[in-house]
């Protein structure tokens, strides 16, 4: 792996420190305007060119600092290059292309040098780190790539989380990887972020198509959602309905609404979910040396006897019963 580090600026005095900085970024090809409360005892730290295969990584530390890149920038120099901006600490103002938002830490923002952007961070110093790579190892159409431009995507849980701690990684432990190891790492930053950008792309075209349904469909989906939610964590003994409302950012007057409509309430319906389940375990012949108070147990019935009575009151015969018989008629 390449790795070029570039020579702290603080031997340089403290007046020429930020005229340093803003020589070194006008190196790149990407003209921006450079502002800081700090140009009198400019305090930054960069450590660029983490080349792994078709990306390259760059850390950053930096005080108070306004970056500007204009239109007019984008007319004199465009490598029509994509960066990604992990935040380490602190916090800046971002506002590129049809967004305005502040990005803290363990978040991530993709940006383009094709599109004008500012980013203001004055409430201390931001570490980061920037990915820089090519427009053809993002393999979305430009205008669904343009929605996400200065978005605020997670980096604290999912795939977010797994790109973030990679980076983290790749920027702190940099000298522990060989250069056989660049291109490899460089599929994986690329296969990571591109699920990223393909989830967030997915949720953002759900959230379209459900803002344009009426308010029945709207329920509709929600209850279907729901319903399938549960089906999915029968087994878990805190299902409930205050975590189901939780689990969907909804009230739990609301949840009780929507299965209300139904004629039915989410316990009622939750409960006969987990009976047909154990209906179903009950007549498997793989089961068949399971205890029936295991099996009752594991869909969410902490007390044997009262399985057995909410069993016989839903199907008519006690479950010892239902086994004997589902068994018998396999053989």
């Amino acid at each position: 792996m390449m790795i070029v580090t570039v020579p702290q600026i603080d031997d340089i005095p403290p007046a020429e420190r930020f005229a340093a900085w803003r020589a070194l970024c006008e190196l790149t090809s990407i003209p921006m305007e450079l502002r800081s409360d700090h140009e009198h005892d400019f305090r930054a730290h960069v450590r660029g060119g983490v080349d792994i295969g078709e990306v390259m990584l760059t850390y950053t530390s930096v005080p108070s600092l306004r970056n500007e890149r204009t239109a007019a920038h984008i007319r004199r120099s465009d490598p029509e290059l994509y960066h990604l901006r992990l935040t380490l600490r602190g916090e800046s103002d971002v506002c590129h292309g049809d967004a305005e938002t502040t990005v803290g830490a363990r978040q991530l923002m993709l940006t383009s040098t094709s599109a004008p952007y500012l980013a203001v961070c004055e409430r201390g110093r931001v570490d980061g780190i920037t990915v820089t790579l090519r427009p053809s190892l993002l393999p979305f159409p430009p205008a669904d790539l343009r929605r996400l431009l200065g978005q605020r995507l997670s980096g604290r849980s999912g795939i977010g989380a797994m790109l973030a701690d990679l980076l983290t990684r790749l920027a702190t432990e940099s000298d522990t990887y060989g250069p056989a190891d660049a291109p490899r790492l460089g599929t994986v930053v690329v296969d990571l972020l591109n699920a990223l950008l393909a989830h967030e792309l997915d949720a953002g075209a759900e959230a379209d198509a459900e803002n344009r349904l009426t308010p029945e469909s709207r329920r509709r989906t929600l209850r279907l959602r729901i319903q399938e939610f549960i089906q999915q964590n029968l087994d878990r003994p805190d299902l409930t309905p205050a975590s189901i409302a939780a689990a969907h950012h909804i009230s739990l007057r609301y949840l009780y609404r929507l299965f209300e409509e139904q004629g039915h309430t989410v316990s009622a319906w939750t409960r006969a979910q987990r009976l047909e389940r154990c209906r179903r375990d009950l007549a498997d012949p793989a089961l068949g040396d399971t205890p029936i108070h295991v099996i009752a147990a594991r869909r969410g019935f902490g007390h044997a006897a009262d399985f057995s009575r909410a069993f016989r009151s839903a199907y008519g015969v006690p479950p010892r019963d239902f086994r004997h018989r589902a068994l018998a008629a396999n053989r």
